[in-house]
């Protein structure tokens, strides 16, 4: 390992994936049921905290942008059941991105959220 890596005195960590959003009630709403979230404080006119209802888990954050165009972020959630995740984000608002070339061993189905932000479920291996 590195020696940088063995710091004592570094305690940085992740603290939020900030999402770019075009509509925020939406994009809450779908966040908050995909995720199992609640919000963290009253949503501000531009700006939203989701965090999980359970309390363990990294906070994501909503900010509305001017650009109707998805912003070049990206998550990766992971799960030991894939294809009831998907079709149950399918159901609550998601779609899949027509014409992904996967290749063979894909571990891995990339969905689209309601404002068009792409994100993929990640198959946990199981073994």
């Amino acid at each position: 390992m590195c020696n940088f890596l063995k710091n004592a005195d570094m305690d940085l960590k992740i603290l939020s994936i900030v999402w770019g959003v075009v509509d925020l009630d939406r994009a809450i709403a779908f966040w908050s049921e995909a995720l199992d979230y609640k919000m963290k404080y009253e949503p501000e006119a531009d700006f939203a905290i989701l965090v999980p209802k359970d309390g363990d888990g990294i906070q994501l954050s909503l900010k509305v942008t001017s650009s109707e165009e998805p912003k070049r972020h990206h998550i990766d959630l992971i799960t030991d059941n894939q294809n009831k995740e998907v079709e149950r984000l399918l159901g609550i608002g998601a779609s899949k991105v027509k014409g992904w070339n996967y290749e063979q061993d894909a571990d891995y189905v990339v969905l689209l959220d309601t404002e068009g932000n792409s994100f993929c479920i990640v198959q946990r291996n199981i073994k």
